[in-house]
């Protein structure tokens, strides 16, 4: 399992490091071979964000928490990203382990239950070219927190959204 990390105005010590790496050693026996793991650590404003992103073979899990503590944040990251697995075990079989023990779980205290979602409403309309200002002006009349549209510049299809943080990113799609 390779690791990597990212700090953002967050000093990152030795011990850490050392939790971090024994926690995710835990998950390991979920995956095949090729596994790298992101972690991204981050304080703003009193408030610490971990976010583990898991790449094995294309797949990606991951979490992202917040709280007053880093060490906090490692303790509500784990179950996220093992449930996430579970869950994700029968979509794609061939990214996980053969042997992958569900049985024993290391962070959460039983199999969660898996309802599947199925699309229950379906849209289409037509996308006029605007610019990505109109976009945000669209975005907030319509009270929804991303907004799909034809960017009058590029001319491909992007989706404006409204982060956690509160300010806005934008996807752009390419073929």
């Amino acid at each position: 399992m390779e690791i990597k990390y990212v700090v953002k105005n967050y000093k990152m010590s030795d011990k850490f490091k050392d939790i971090i790496e024994k926690k995710l050693q835990k998950l390991e026996k979920y995956f095949n071979k090729d596994v790298s793991v992101k972690v991204a650590c981050t304080e703003q404003n009193d408030m610490c964000k971990l976010e583990i992103t898991i790449n094995s073979s294309g797949l990606f899990i991951r979490s992202e928490v917040y709280s007053d503590n880093m060490y906090n944040n490692i303790d509500l990251a784990m179950p996220k990203l093992e449930r996430q697995i579970v869950k994700n075990n029968k979509k794609f079989k061939g990214k996980f382990a053969e042997k992958g023990n569900f049985d024993v779980l290391e962070y959460l205290e039983e199999v969660p239950e898996i309802i599947p979602n199925k699309v229950v409403k379906k849209k289409t309309f037509e996308l006029d070219p605007i610019s990505v200002e109109d976009a945000e002006a669209y975005m907030e009349a319509v009270g929804h927190n991303f907004y799909v549209f034809l960017n009058g510049e590029t001319g491909e299809i992007n989706i404006l959204y409204k982060r956690n943080d509160g300010n806005l990113g934008l996807i752009e799609a390419i073929k």
